[in-house]
């Protein structure tokens, strides 16, 4: 990857405050960019006081920071107004039990939310690239023993069904109107700063000797990706000709299973946590394993650490932050 594509370069991301994009937004700043965030407005964040929970840090450092409701088309002209050249699109209602009792305030999020960006885009004469955010939620359960991006999207949450429809919808756009639109499905993203998923919680349960609660067998599997290998990929989505027109997985074509992944993060955190099951939860995905082989073959990419290197250091970051808010 050519890393002085983004110096001076003007770049927005929105869902910028969250877990995978503020270890973006902290890259792209440590790589020249201009960094503009656009962030969930509240009664703090749209005043002067931007009080931000995982980029407060860089602040200081940014262009311009977007308050904002994004599945408002208020948004639109405020985005229009920074004029960026290159948007990463991540903001999204991701927790997928708050799907089950929300689903309309996660559609107008996930897929209003990406409308909007997609308009605002099509006002951006100097765009280069938009990189829309999809999930390996949309596939569901795997129907063979790696998922591809030709695996039926078969989605089993309404979170689910809502990223498949911002997903179709993104990809519309770059056929009807040719925007230099890229869609990027990461599969389970884990590290510093994830505060919801199954790791995150684990951890935190095993730092505090609490008993572990696993839903159902515990036999359903993920494929997990460290956050840093996920940056990469969100980077090279973001630069390379090769992804304009493209729907991408990221991932490690490994799966483990969650009971694997809590003896795991007990063993590495030392932890004297008992594993407890509790009953299934509903939708639940059984099995997850990407199918990379078109990131290798496109841009070589492919995963450098592994899930007990990845798990080692977030513990050691969750350790280090147990007692802060």
């Amino acid at each position: 990857m050519n890393q002085n594509y983004w110096s001076r370069k003007k770049v927005l991301v929105t869902g910028a405050d969250g877990f995978i994009g503020s270890h973006l937004t902290e890259k792209l700043l440590a790589l020249g960019a201009r960094v503009s965030v656009l962030v969930r407005g509240t009664s703090i964040n749209g005043t002067n006081q931007f009080h931000l929970r995982n980029t407060n840090h860089l602040k200081k450092k940014l262009d311009h920071i977007i308050a904002v409701n994004i599945g408002s088309t208020d948004c639109i002209p405020l985005v229009t107004r920074v004029k960026p050249q290159v948007i990463f699109h991540l903001a999204a209602d991701a927790y997928v039990p708050y799907s089950f009792d929300r689903p309309l305030e996660v559609m107008t999020t996930n897929l209003h939310g990406t409308l909007n960006m997609l308009a605002a885009a099509l006002r951006l004469k100097r765009l280069e690239r938009i990189v829309c955010t999809s999930s390996s939620e949309v596939y569901g359960s795997a129907l063979k023993s790696s998922i591809d991006e030709n695996h039926p999207l078969n989605p089993t949450s309404p979170y689910a069904a809502s990223k498949v429809s911002a997903d179709r919808f993104a990809y519309s756009y770059y056929q009807t109107y040719g925007l230099p639109l890229a869609i990027i499905r990461p599969f389970n993203t884990y590290g510093p700063r994830h505060t919801y998923d199954v790791i995150p919680k684990f951890i935190r349960m095993a730092l505090c000797n609490e008993p572990i609660t696993i839903h159902g067998t515990g036999e359903q599997s993920r494929d997990f990706t460290y956050v840093d290998d996920m940056v990469r990929a969100f980077l090279l989505m973001g630069h390379s000709p090769k992804a304009v027109g493209e729907v991408v997985n990221f991932g490690t074509h490994k799966d483990i299973s969650i009971n694997r992944t809590a003896r795991l993060i007990v063993e590495l955190s030392q932890s004297k946590s008992k594993i407890i099951h509790i009953p299934k939860r509903i939708a639940e995905v059984q099995k997850l394993r990407c199918d990379a082989s078109k990131a290798y073959r496109l841009f070589g990419w492919r995963p450098k650490i592994s899930i007990e290197e990845g798990l080692r250091r977030n513990i050691e970051w969750a350790r280090e932050h147990q007692n802060q808010n």
